[in-house]
């Protein structure tokens, strides 16, 4: 038997292993994360991060760290054959939802320093870099696992929890033999990330911009401070290793800059992919990240998408370990496959449309967006096309409520206002509309002068009550609604049936 043993072990540690780490850590695991890498790779690769994940950032202690490195995400218009605007994919308007800009562009490097500090810092995670993992089994209720130091040395551990957030290449999934499913897209794009110059800035669009243009599809994306990303698309025959070359890309981008404008940051060729996990878990070991699902970044969700699969997870854990019935955990994978699937689903289609290479599909596509938007360009969120949750560790009534993310208005606290989370903490949590019938250690939630417990300032809460026709919901530690009801006989019922599902989890009554 091994000597070394850890409640939980992360193998990998990028964005989704660092934040994996922080909770698991913050939830009370003692915790060991290690990634074969020493530094932050020094270039950025994701872009986008959206408010669900930034009040995921701010439960965990990091927001205002991460912050200073993001900006506004504005507006994506999709250009269509003849440069003509055919579609606007914009961000939801204030109020916003979660209380934080709904969507932003970020710099990876930095925001993962300040991910890795965090886990590192946080009582019971060790972390290990320059370590790998070379051998993986699954033994009953635990895993064996084998690393190996950069002097070669190996050792042996076991564990009873393994999150496998090692990448897209994933060493775990492949030596386990989980299974990828393919959705069917597969792309080859280069994608290009440059410092441009004041007077390259002048020269570019001030929105985001997918250019579908079926001689070559580009997206352009407005990053933080002087940072823009082109992503092109490849043609076929032209090889990917030599698209990178700088005088390549420099041609490539001449339509918008020229070649004094810009300092070229990065340009990698990549395939973009539409993949998901047969199987989410195996026993004690769970898939995470790009090891479970890739997508094409149309929509700007891959990274969210893995720091979601963890914020699902951790909390299953925590509630596992402290009582509540072990097939809770089955839920992760059926929770998070049905939103991944759909979410691709819909980031495919946009995708498929701007990928058209036929010139007359093309004009085709751009009549029926523009027809569908009744003769002017049709505007959609970023938001609404995100869908909720769809099954899972849901009370199961069907309302449209049940799986959607509960808002966070900006609330008083003392003298000054405050994001709902920082006042209400995390956890399962009821909240009441302003006329509800009282509820014991729920959160009644109204205006201002109304005597409620949380008082908001911008009724983002009432709007939401009103909107699904309800007066209580129970919210999820990941701020997903379990569910919603009228009335306190109603709350009572969902109440009782959900501590019969978690006993001996201490729940709200």
């Amino acid at each position: 038997m091994a000597a070394e043993h850890h409640e939980a072990v992360v193998v990998g540690f990028g964005p989704t292993g660092a934040v994996a780490a922080t909770l698991l850590g913050q939830a009370g695991f003692e915790t060991l994360a290690f990634d074969r890498a020493r530094e932050i790779y020094d270039k950025p690769r994701a872009i986008a991060l959206d408010h669900e994940i930034l009040r995921l950032f701010d439960g965990m202690g990091v927001a205002e760290a991460v912050l200073p490195h993001c900006a506004p995400f504005p507006a994506s218009e999709h250009f269509g054959v003849d440069g003509q605007l055919i579609r606007r994919i914009d961000m939801v308007p204030e109020p916003y939802p979660m209380a934080f800009v709904p969507t932003m562009v970020f710099s990876q490097p930095p925001v993962e320093a300040v991910l890795r500090a965090k886990a590192a810092a946080t009582p019971g995670v060790a972390v290990e870099l320059g370590t790998e993992c070379v051998g993986i089994a699954v033994e009953g209720s635990e895993a064996r696992l084998r690393l190996r130091d950069e002097a070669g040395r190996e050792r042996e551990m076991t564990a009873g929890t393994v999150l496998a957030c090692d990448g897209a290449s994933s060493f775990v999934r492949r030596s386990l033999g989980m299974a990828l499913e393919d959705l069917d897209f597969d792309e080859p794009w280069l994608v290009v990330d440059l410092r441009v110059t004041e007077a390259g800035l002048a020269k570019l669009p001030r929105n985001a911009a997918q250019f579908c243009d079926p001689r070559r599809p580009v997206t352009y994306i407005v990053g933080p401070g002087n940072h823009r990303r082109f992503e092109i698309m490849l043609l076929p025959g032209e090889d990917p290793q030599a698209m990178q070359r700088p005088d390549v890309v420099l041609s490539l981008l001449s339509r918008w800059l020229a070649p004094e404008e810009a300092e070229l940051w990065r340009a990698a060729s990549y395939r973009f992919h539409a993949l998901v996990a047969r199987e989410w878990r195996r026993g004690p070991v769970f898939l995470a990240g790009d090891a479970a699902h890739q997508q094409p970044p149309f929509l700007g969700q891959g990274m969210c998408q893995g720091l979601r699969d963890v914020a699902n997870l951790v909390w299953k854990l925590a509630a596992v370990r402290d009582g509540a019935p072990a097939g809770l955990l089955d839920s992760y994978g059926a929770e998070r496959g049905r939103h991944v699937r759909t979410l691709t689903t819909r980031i495919k289609a946009i995708g498929r449309q701007i990928c058209e290479r036929d010139p007359a599909v093309a004009r085709a596509r751009d009549a029926a967006l523009i027809a569908e938007g009744g003769g002017r360009p049709p505007v959609v969120t970023r938001q609404e096309i995100v869908p909720p949750l769809e099954t899972g560790f849901l009370a199961g009534t069907g309302h449209p409520a049940e799986g959607t993310l509960f808002p966070q208005p900006w609330v008083r606290a003392g003298d000054a206002w405050a994001r709902m989370d920082r006042v209400t903490g995390g956890g399962w949590r009821v909240f009441l509309s302003a006329d509800a019938p009282e509820a014991p250690g729920a959160w009644r939630i109204g205006s201002p002068g109304s005597g409620a417990a949380l008082v908001e300032r911008d009724g983002v809460a009432a709007a939401w009550f009103a909107r699904h026709g309800v007066t209580a919901a129970i919210v999820r530690p990941d701020h997903y609604v379990y569910g919603v009801a009228n009335g306190a006989a109603e709350l009572a019922a969902l109440l009782s049936g959900l501590a019969e599902r978690l006993q001996p989890t201490r729940v709200p009554a």
